[in-house]
Protein backbone atom coordinates (compact mmCIF):
# COMPACT_ATOMS: atom_id res chain seq x y z
CA UNK A 1 0.00 0.00 0.00
CA UNK A 2 1.25 3.16 -0.89
CA UNK A 3 0.94 5.75 2.30
CA UNK A 4 2.00 8.56 0.13
CA UNK A 5 -1.55 8.69 -1.31
CA UNK A 6 -4.02 10.47 0.96
CA UNK A 7 -6.78 7.94 -0.22
CA UNK A 8 -5.18 4.97 1.63
CA UNK A 9 -5.55 6.53 4.79
CA UNK A 10 -8.57 6.79 6.82
CA UNK A 11 -8.17 9.66 9.58
CA UNK A 12 -4.69 10.21 8.78
CA UNK A 13 -3.35 7.41 9.65
CA UNK A 14 -3.05 3.81 7.48
CA UNK A 15 -5.57 1.15 8.59
CA UNK A 16 -4.04 -0.80 10.94
CA UNK A 17 -3.85 -3.96 9.06
CA UNK A 18 -1.59 -1.78 7.26
CA UNK A 19 0.75 0.10 9.74
CA UNK A 20 4.15 -1.11 10.54
CA UNK A 21 6.19 2.34 11.26
CA UNK A 22 9.57 2.21 12.26
CA UNK A 23 10.49 -1.23 14.11
CA UNK A 24 14.04 -2.01 15.96
CA UNK A 25 16.21 -4.82 14.12
CA UNK A 26 16.30 -8.17 16.00
CA UNK A 27 19.09 -10.23 17.73
CA UNK A 28 21.17 -11.37 15.26
CA UNK A 29 22.95 -14.42 14.60
CA UNK A 30 24.33 -15.65 11.25
CA UNK A 31 27.27 -17.32 9.16
CA UNK A 32 29.23 -15.75 6.16
CA UNK A 33 32.16 -16.80 4.01
CA UNK A 34 34.81 -17.78 6.80
CA UNK A 35 32.97 -17.81 9.97
CA UNK A 36 29.96 -17.24 12.23
CA UNK A 37 28.78 -14.25 14.48
CA UNK A 38 26.38 -13.32 16.31
CA UNK A 39 25.54 -9.77 18.26
CA UNK A 40 24.40 -9.39 21.61
CA UNK A 41 23.36 -7.51 24.46
CA UNK A 42 21.64 -4.84 21.75
CA UNK A 43 20.87 -1.39 21.89
CA UNK A 44 23.34 0.42 24.38
CA UNK A 45 25.91 -2.62 25.28
CA UNK A 46 26.03 -4.25 21.98
CA UNK A 47 29.20 -6.25 21.21
CA UNK A 48 30.24 -8.49 17.74
CA UNK A 49 31.11 -12.09 18.58
CA UNK A 50 32.64 -13.27 15.47
CA UNK A 51 34.17 -16.97 14.96
CA UNK A 52 36.72 -17.03 12.24
CA UNK A 53 38.53 -20.02 10.65
CA UNK A 54 41.23 -20.80 9.79
CA UNK A 55 42.97 -18.02 6.86
CA UNK A 56 39.73 -16.07 7.51
CA UNK A 57 40.23 -12.69 7.48
CA UNK A 58 38.13 -9.70 8.95
CA UNK A 59 38.53 -6.05 8.68
CA UNK A 60 37.47 -3.86 11.63
CA UNK A 61 37.66 -0.17 12.90
CA UNK A 62 40.95 0.44 14.56
CA UNK A 63 40.38 0.00 18.67
CA UNK A 64 36.98 -1.63 18.31
CA UNK A 65 38.82 -4.87 19.80
CA UNK A 66 37.28 -5.86 23.11
CA UNK A 67 39.33 -9.74 23.29
CA UNK A 68 40.08 -12.22 20.80
CA UNK A 69 41.82 -16.04 20.92
CA UNK A 70 45.46 -16.14 21.12
CA UNK A 71 45.19 -18.17 17.67
CA UNK A 72 43.78 -14.83 16.07
CA UNK A 73 47.05 -12.95 14.14
CA UNK A 74 46.28 -8.91 14.05
CA UNK A 75 47.78 -6.49 11.50
CA UNK A 76 47.30 -3.32 11.16
CA UNK A 77 47.36 -1.25 7.55
CA UNK A 78 48.38 2.82 7.31
CA UNK A 79 47.01 4.04 3.99
CA UNK A 80 47.90 7.81 3.69
CA UNK A 81 45.13 9.85 2.16
CA UNK A 82 45.07 14.07 2.03
CA UNK A 83 41.02 13.68 2.28
CA UNK A 84 40.83 11.85 5.29
CA UNK A 85 43.39 14.10 7.03
CA UNK A 86 41.21 16.94 6.01
CA UNK A 87 37.80 15.18 7.18
CA UNK A 88 39.00 13.53 10.01
CA UNK A 89 39.12 10.32 8.90
CA UNK A 90 40.91 7.62 9.85
CA UNK A 91 44.06 6.09 8.13
CA UNK A 92 44.35 3.18 9.86
CA UNK A 93 42.87 -0.23 9.41
CA UNK A 94 42.99 -3.53 11.23
CA UNK A 95 42.73 -6.82 9.95
CA UNK A 96 41.85 -10.29 11.93
CA UNK A 97 43.03 -13.63 10.46
CA UNK A 98 41.34 -16.64 11.80
CA UNK A 99 41.35 -19.13 13.50
CA UNK A 100 39.63 -18.22 16.55
CA UNK A 101 37.12 -16.12 18.48
CA UNK A 102 36.87 -12.13 18.16
CA UNK A 103 34.52 -9.87 20.25
CA UNK A 104 34.63 -5.81 18.72
CA UNK A 105 32.79 -3.10 20.31
CA UNK A 106 32.01 0.43 19.45
CA UNK A 107 33.33 3.15 21.90
CA UNK A 108 29.47 4.57 22.10
CA UNK A 109 27.08 3.34 23.84
CA UNK A 110 24.92 1.94 20.93
CA UNK A 111 23.59 -1.07 19.02
CA UNK A 112 24.96 -2.96 16.03
CA UNK A 113 23.36 -4.52 13.12
CA UNK A 114 24.63 -6.51 10.43
CA UNK A 115 24.21 -5.61 6.61
CA UNK A 116 24.59 -7.88 3.83
CA UNK A 117 25.54 -7.20 0.81
CA UNK A 118 25.06 -9.07 -2.69
CA UNK A 119 27.35 -7.32 -5.22
CA UNK A 120 24.22 -5.25 -6.61
CA UNK A 121 23.75 -2.19 -4.02
CA UNK A 122 25.97 0.60 -2.60
CA UNK A 123 25.73 1.62 0.94
CA UNK A 124 26.85 5.13 2.27
CA UNK A 125 27.83 4.65 6.18
CA UNK A 126 28.62 7.64 8.18
CA UNK A 127 31.99 8.30 8.96
CA UNK A 128 31.44 7.13 12.75
CA UNK A 129 29.05 4.30 11.51
CA UNK A 130 31.95 1.56 10.28
CA UNK A 131 32.70 -1.20 12.44
CA UNK A 132 33.59 -4.00 10.46
CA UNK A 133 33.41 -6.29 6.96
CA UNK A 134 34.13 -9.16 5.79
CA UNK A 135 37.19 -9.54 2.84
CA UNK A 136 35.10 -9.21 0.23
CA UNK A 137 33.34 -6.13 0.86
CA UNK A 138 34.89 -3.31 -0.18
CA UNK A 139 35.32 0.66 1.72
CA UNK A 140 36.06 3.75 -0.21
CA UNK A 141 36.01 6.98 1.55
CA UNK A 142 33.93 9.64 -1.14
CA UNK A 143 33.18 13.53 -0.86
CA UNK A 144 29.29 14.56 -0.51
CA UNK A 145 27.99 17.95 -1.60
CA UNK A 146 28.94 20.69 0.61
CA UNK A 147 25.17 21.76 1.89
CA UNK A 148 24.96 17.73 3.10
CA UNK A 149 28.13 17.72 4.38
CA UNK A 150 26.98 21.09 6.64
CA UNK A 151 23.44 20.25 7.36
CA UNK A 152 22.85 16.76 7.61
CA UNK A 153 25.61 16.31 10.18
CA UNK A 154 27.89 13.57 8.50
CA UNK A 155 30.71 15.88 7.05
CA UNK A 156 32.22 15.98 4.10
CA UNK A 157 32.79 12.78 3.72
CA UNK A 158 30.86 9.50 4.24
CA UNK A 159 32.09 5.47 3.20
CA UNK A 160 31.10 4.21 0.05
CA UNK A 161 30.40 0.31 0.58
CA UNK A 162 29.88 -2.25 -1.68
CA UNK A 163 31.10 -5.50 -3.01
CA UNK A 164 29.69 -8.87 -1.41
CA UNK A 165 30.27 -10.06 1.99
CA UNK A 166 28.75 -8.76 5.36
CA UNK A 167 28.86 -5.21 6.92
CA UNK A 168 28.62 -4.61 10.66
CA UNK A 169 27.42 -0.95 11.35
CA UNK A 170 27.12 0.83 15.01
CA UNK A 171 25.28 3.53 16.37
CA UNK A 172 24.68 5.87 19.10
CA UNK A 173 21.37 4.58 21.00
CA UNK A 174 19.18 1.90 19.29
CA UNK A 175 19.09 1.19 15.68
CA UNK A 176 15.49 1.82 13.63
CA UNK A 177 15.64 0.15 10.55
CA UNK A 178 13.33 2.05 7.58
CA UNK A 179 12.39 0.28 4.44
CA UNK A 180 10.83 2.44 1.46
CA UNK A 181 8.67 1.12 -1.41
CA UNK A 182 8.89 2.52 -4.69
CA UNK A 183 8.39 6.20 -4.73
CA UNK A 184 7.85 6.18 -0.79
CA UNK A 185 9.38 9.22 1.28
CA UNK A 186 10.83 9.85 4.67
CA UNK A 187 12.07 12.35 6.70
CA UNK A 188 15.29 11.68 9.46
CA UNK A 189 16.01 14.53 11.64
CA UNK A 190 20.26 15.29 10.97
CA UNK A 191 22.72 13.79 12.74
CA UNK A 192 20.17 10.34 13.02
CA UNK A 193 21.97 8.48 9.93
CA UNK A 194 23.64 5.17 10.06
CA UNK A 195 23.81 4.29 6.67
CA UNK A 196 21.38 4.28 3.50
CA UNK A 197 21.13 2.92 -0.07
CA UNK A 198 18.81 5.07 -1.63
CA UNK A 199 19.62 8.98 -2.06
CA UNK A 200 17.95 11.67 -0.11
CA UNK A 201 18.00 16.06 -0.23
CA UNK A 202 18.12 18.25 2.51
CA UNK A 203 14.27 20.49 3.20
CA UNK A 204 13.20 22.59 5.38
CA UNK A 205 10.20 21.59 7.70
CA UNK A 206 10.07 24.20 9.65
CA UNK A 207 7.71 26.95 8.74
CA UNK A 208 8.11 31.11 9.77
CA UNK A 209 11.06 31.62 7.63
CA UNK A 210 15.32 31.17 8.23
CA UNK A 211 15.09 32.23 11.77
CA UNK A 212 12.11 29.96 13.43
CA UNK A 213 13.43 27.65 11.45
CA UNK A 214 17.12 27.51 12.76
CA UNK A 215 15.26 28.43 16.18
CA UNK A 216 13.09 25.64 16.04
CA UNK A 217 15.49 23.08 15.85
CA UNK A 218 14.22 21.10 12.97
CA UNK A 219 14.67 23.38 10.06
CA UNK A 220 16.66 21.83 7.84
CA UNK A 221 16.14 17.36 7.69
CA UNK A 222 17.09 14.62 5.40
CA UNK A 223 13.97 13.67 2.91
CA UNK A 224 14.61 10.13 1.33
CA UNK A 225 12.66 8.43 -1.43
CA UNK A 226 12.16 4.87 -1.80
CA UNK A 227 12.81 1.79 -2.60
CA UNK A 228 15.56 1.63 -0.13
CA UNK A 229 16.68 1.24 3.42
CA UNK A 230 17.70 3.71 5.86
CA UNK A 231 19.02 2.76 9.43
CA UNK A 232 18.66 5.46 11.88
CA UNK A 233 20.06 5.95 15.37
CA UNK A 234 18.02 7.14 18.03
CA UNK A 235 20.09 9.54 19.66
CA UNK A 236 22.22 12.62 18.23
CA UNK A 237 25.96 12.70 19.09
CA UNK A 238 26.14 16.44 18.60
CA UNK A 239 22.77 17.30 20.49
CA UNK A 240 24.43 14.40 23.46
CA UNK A 241 27.31 16.41 23.58
CA UNK A 242 25.17 19.65 23.88
CA UNK A 243 23.55 18.75 26.58
CA UNK A 244 26.82 17.33 28.47
CA UNK A 245 28.32 20.54 27.68
CA UNK A 246 25.20 22.49 29.64
CA UNK A 247 25.21 20.25 32.66
CA UNK A 248 29.24 19.89 32.95
CA UNK A 249 30.19 22.42 35.91
CA UNK A 250 31.51 25.78 34.97
CA UNK A 251 34.89 27.06 36.23
CA UNK A 252 34.44 30.71 37.97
Amino acid sequence: MNLNNPANLVGGAPPPAHFVGAVATSDDVGTFNGGSYRISHRDTNTILTVQLAMGAPLHAKPGAMVAMSPTITLKGNVKFSVKKIIAGGELSSSTYTGPGELILAPSALGDITSIRLTGQEQWSVGHDAYLASTQAVVKDYKRQGLGKAIFSGEGLFVYKISGTGLLWVSSFGAIIRKDLAAGEKYIVDNGHLVAWNTSYVLERVASGGLISGLSSGEGLVCKFTGPGTVFLQTRNPREFAVFLGGIAPQNA
